[in-house]
């Protein structure tokens, strides 16, 4: 896996090569931005640079001098005592990371079965990456750490991992990838060297899907708009019967009841989102909000300050006058705070039931 794999971000691959070629590595890099800009594409391309990429090892990421930490489940298999480390889904994730790098979180858990759970990164993870790292570079070169995601480690994991930061085995070189690195400790962040990963021109994915995927231009036009700097979300759109589009009927039967409100068939739609996992609810919530925001701008009739596919904007030519001055924020602020109780384990029927009869209230708003 090459940097010609990465979609875009030519910016920051020329900072990762100037760093090496001016030798002024640091040990810890941490590169952050929101999901599905390349971070971890460029990741696997550096430490593959580092490595050598001509090394059959490298091409296949099975070099021994090549670690990768990430979030685990604990699966019912698992003895009582056993904290699950990344060893225990190595066959998975290697699978999926040689189907390309671009993948999210919702699919990683998907790949290893834990669709309703929350994946962490355990003590148990830096005991095993401590016990990697102290051992000698089997190719007498750099000894390379991509940590997906550092901010799911638990408070044990991140105390040790930062141990290993602050004291590092010679020639080890960690990566970090982020996407809410303020969630990390402090401690950790002053120890790295943040690089800012920047969302995708949309011409970049644009030329991607014409170039890659074969996609008709016009096409490839309407979903690069969409993708909003995000290469995984632009795969999505090309899915027939993607999540977005079960997401938007859910979003558009969650409108048409609470204006008709239909209390019985709103408690129905709460069950219906509580039988997901909480990573789909929160990627439904967000999605919510994008709806929210589409709709609002829609009312000013400026095609371009609107991103939505043409169903989307099929229901917005109808709706978006109910979302409005009066009432727009409160539904951004109600829907922050069922992302923040979902995060936060609480019960899904009562979080969305009480989401879907609030918004009986706030549609009538004018």
């Amino acid at each position: 896996m090459t940097f010609d794999d990465v979609i875009g971000q030519d910016e920051v691959r020329e900072r990762l090569l100037q760093m090496v070629s001016e030798d002024r590595l640091p040990h810890a890099i941490m590169l952050c931005g929101p999901n599905g800009i390349g971070k971890k594409a460029l990741a696997v391309a550096f430490a593959s640079y580092l490595l050598g990429e001509d090394n059959a090892m490298v091409q296949k990421l099975e070099h021994p001098d090549l670690h990768f930490t990430y979030p685990t489940v604990k699966l019912p298999s698992m003895g009582s005592d056993h904290m699950p480390t990344s060893d225990d889904f190595a066959r998975e994730w290697h699978e999926l990371l040689m189907q390309g790098p671009y993948f999210d979180m919702d699919e990683w858990l998907s790949a290893i079965g834990a669709e309703n759970q929350q994946a962490i990164i355990t003590a148990g993870e830096s005991d095993s990456l401590v016990r990697k790292l102290s051992l000698k570079s089997s190719q007498g070169g750099y000894k390379v750490s991509i940590v997906w995601l550092p901010e799911r480690m638990n408070i044990a994991c991140a105390n040790k991992l930062l141990k290993l930061i602050e004291e590092p085995p010679q020639q080890t070189v960690f990566i970090m990838v982020s996407e809410e690195p303020d969630m990390l400790l402090e401690t950790i962040r002053s120890r790295v060297q943040r690089i800012d990963v920047k969302r995708i021109e949309t011409s970049v994915i644009e030329h991607a899907l014409v170039e890659r995927r074969g996609v008709d231009e016009q096409v490839a036009h309407r979903i690069a708009r969409l993708a909003n700097g995000a290469w995984t979300k632009a795969l999505e759109e090309l899915q027939v019967g993607s999540e977005n589009e079960q997401f938007l009927d859910l979003f558009i039967m969650l409108m048409r009841l609470a204006y008709q409100r239909k209390v019985k068939d709103l408690r129905k739609w709460s069950d219906t989102m509580a039988s997901f996992g909480r990573e789909k609810q929160r990627r439904f919530l967000t999605f919510f909000l994008r709806m929210v925001r589409e709709n609002f701008m829609y009312n000013f009739q400026n095609g371009d300050l609107v991103y939505m596919t043409q169903k989307e904007e099929d229901f917005a030519r109808n709706f978006a006058r109910f979302v409005n001055e009066a009432n727009v924020l409160s539904i951004y602020d109600l829907t922050n705070k069922a992302i923040r109780d979902i995060g936060q384990n609480a019960n899904a029927k009562i979080v969305f039931f009480d989401f879907a009869l609030q918004m009986i209230v706030l549609l009538i708003q004018k």
